[in-house]
């Protein structure tokens, strides 16, 4: 792996085009030295977090080749759209052939790629690797060809597509080209095994880190799910956030539930027709408040800066599907939320999901450890954030932004009651679910307790002096330490296991987290946007009025909003006030393009405000 060169110099002409074009006076750490090595027509992978400006790492190097075509390796439809929307609206020549469009479209589209008209050409990997479109475009001259979502190509990823592997053909194919591959999800061992796959090892990779500093990490113990989601929703009213369910019908279950309180909540799932899933993204990605619940089918890709909230009613896959999820909130920088809801029904569902994967045992075996990072993840009782990142091979200070940080659980010597709740399971016959487990240790006596007399356990009563919910999150914290085995093949029995037997036979002691009282959901949304920071209540309704300047022009030209200016940039406005058009170019993300083909209705909006007098 390369270290990032403190003092790269990047073309000049790449940094005339970050101004010119994008409007943007600096680049962000870690993009000069990629933009550098594409130039120099190395092949690369670059790892960083989302919402850093990975597009740009490409986009840049295509501009400065002038009349060459870069091809854009992207999973999702929606996603090349909007790319290829706010490229055009920078005065960028970009084009996309996917399968939503209609065919005289498309081929209108390669009539202009075919003429050298266009720089950035966007485009699926399935129709990319057709034998048809390939020929054509080895006759073109292709100076780049950049793959997003890149740990798409391993096995070892949270998200492998097979359509993704043939991709491996691409340095074979088009000798000479340099192949620039980007994701935010990559663990050390999926990153070995891109390079391989890809560049046959001839290429380089670039690190930036994996810390999402602005968005707020919190785990809670399900107890009742719907509540708990409502009051985490009621508590940031007009955000837009995301909700993930494991099922699709939980997912409209949590959609209706959402809805029914007055919510807009629109629900995503695979089992949805097609018009519908891309109506519904539609809604989501272009207007206000809005709470889509899905699941894991949405999301790839998703672009939407402003999304102030992740909500998991249920545990993700392992760590990088989670981290995956989670880097959907907060891409502007501004605050964010990623709340997540689990308990052993999910450990046991993730296994049995696992076991029944048609991987091999080495593979089952290493997502099995994956899982088991997340579960370790969720019981951590110090700083969440460096139990995340710390996966990722990065270190960290406590960040004083998780739940963990903000409010330390209490950690407790519960050796006796972890003896109690293993001698109970053993007693029992290591076959009953933590429900029936529960009511042995604390003496209840209920008909099936009595008709398999297991009233008469000495465990029987022997943890009464706990309530069922602390008793659910010892068994829980026992399965995560791996004293407690969950049985995935029948219905949740637990059983010891070999360190289990130790310590129930006297072995080393059980520190236990207790469970907080109050539930870290009803606490308030982060700090307002960062956009808004620092405004005047007259900044305040200025802002406002360019957000809605802003989202009438996106509904005219058929785009998301953010794709006309950020909301860095519309603050910018409100704050500095331009009055003309020397002014108006100094915002930032005003190229040249928009500085031509919006100047003039946002000034005229600023001015009428200025105009306007004092409440």
């Amino acid at each position: 792996m390369q270290t990032l060169p403190a003092d790269s110099q990047v073309n000049l002409d790449a940094r005339r085009i970050l101004g010119e074009v994008f409007g943007y006076s600096s680049f962000r750490p870690g993009q000069e030295a990629v933009i550098a090595t594409i130039l120099d027509g190395t092949s690369v992978l670059t790892v960083m977090p989302t919402g850093s400006g990975k597009s740009l790492c490409y986009q840049i190097p295509a501009l400065v080749r002038g009349d060459s075509l870069t091809l854009v390796v992207s999973p999702l439809v929606a996603l090349m759209e909007d790319q290829v929307a706010a490229l055009r609206l920078d005065g960028v020549a970009a084009e996309t052939i996917n399968s939503s469009r209609r065919r005289e479209t498309n081929v209108a589209a390669w009539r202009r790629v075919a003429a050298g008209a266009v720089r950035l050409l966007y485009i699926s990997p399935e129709r990319l690797m057709t034998e048809r479109m390939l020929a054509a475009l080895q006759g073109l001259d292709v100076a780049q060809i950049a793959i997003d979502e890149a740990h798409c190509i391993s096995r070892w990823g949270p998200s492998f597509r097979p359509d993704y592997e043939a991709l491996t053909r691409l340095a074979e194919l088009f000798p000479g080209v340099p192949l620039s591959a980007f994701t935010a999800t990559a663990d050390e061992a999926t990153r070995r095994d891109i390079e391989a796959r890809l560049f046959h090892g001839k290429g380089r990779t670039f690190v930036t880190g994996f810390d999402r500093p602005n968005i707020r990490l919190a785990v809670e113990t399900r107890r009742d799910w719907k509540r708990q989601l409502v009051d985490f929703v009621r508590a940031r009213p007009g955000d837009s956030g995301i909700v993930y369910c494991l099922s699709r019908k939980k997912t409209e279950t949590a959609a209706d539930l959402l809805a029914g309180h007055g919510f807009r909540a629109l629900p995503y799932h695979a089992g949805l027709d097609s018009a519908r899933r891309a109506a519904n993204q539609d809604i989501f990605m272009t207007e206000p408040g809005v709470v889509m619940v899905a699941t894991i089918a949405f999301g790839m890709g998703i672009d939407k800066p402003d999304v102030r909230y992740v909500f998991h009613a249920n545990l993700p896959a392992n760590m990088e599907a989670y981290y995956q999820e989670l880097g959907r909130a907060g891409r502007d920088g501004a605050p964010a939320d990623a709340f997540m809801l689990y308990g052993l029904d999910d450990i046991r569902q993730r296994r049995v999901f696992i076991q029944d994967d048609d991987g091999d045992d080495g593979h089952k075996r290493r997502e099995h450890k994956r899982l088991d990072a997340l579960i370790a993840y969720c019981e951590a009782p110090q700083c969440r954030r460096r139990t995340l990142l710390s996966y990722f091979s990065e270190q960290s200070d406590p960040c004083g932004n998780c739940d963990t940080c903000l409010d330390p659980p209490v950690l407790e010597d519960g050796t006796v009651h972890a003896r109690n709740a293993l001698g109970a399971i053993e007693q029992t016959g290591q076959r009953f679910g933590a429900a029936h487990v529960i009511d042995v240790l604390r003496g209840a006596d209920t008909e099936k307790i009595r008709g398999l007399r297991h009233h008469r356990l000495p465990a029987h009563g022997r943890g009464r002096d706990e309530d069922k919910e602390t008793w659910r999150s010892i068994l829980r914290q026992l399965v995560a330490a791996s004293y407690l085995r969950l049985d995935i093949t029948g219905h949740g029995g637990l059983s010891l296991t070999a360190d289990g037997r130790a310590l129930l036979d006297g072995g080393a002691g059980f520190q236990f987290r207790r469970d907080p009282s109050r539930l870290k959901s009803t606490l308030p949304r982060t700090a307002r946007p960062l956009a808004a920071a620092g405004l005047s209540a007259a900044g305040e309704d200025l802002f406002a009025a360019l957000k809605e300047l802003r989202l009438d022009l996106a509904r005219q030209r058929g785009v998301p909003a953010y794709v006309i200016f950020s909301d860095r940039s519309l603050a910018e406005m409100a704050r500095d006030k331009p009055a003309n058009e020397a002014e108006f170019a100094h915002v930032f993300g005003v190229g040249e393009a928009k500085l031509r083909d919006f100047a003039q209705p946002f000034l005229a909006l600023i001015a009428k405000a200025m105009a306007s007098p004092e409440p």
